[in-house]
């Protein structure tokens, strides 16, 4: 599983951290930082952390497709 955060889009509001706090984290503010190849064990709190960005920032790619926040409802990566 791969983990791509348009960093340009992300404004801080911080629902990755609350739902992947494994995966990302806030640095001060308005900073984000995340693992960009979290292991599988967190693939359904990363696909919420997802769902959860207001400005769909996150993308995440691994094998079996890519999930944006259009996509995560209707796959979980299984």
């Amino acid at each position: 599983m791969r983990v791509v955060v348009d960093l340009n889009r992300c404004q801080g509001y911080a629902q990755c951290a609350f739902l992947a706090p494994d995966v990302f984290a806030m640095h001060g503010e308005e900073a984000l930082l995340y693992d960009a190849q979290p292991d599988d064990a967190h693939r359904a709190d990363v696909l919420r952390a997802v769902a959860a960005c207001p400005v769909r920032a996150i993308t995440v790619e691994g094998a079996g497709g890519r999930w944006t926040a259009d996509r995560v409802g209707a796959s979980d990566g299984a």
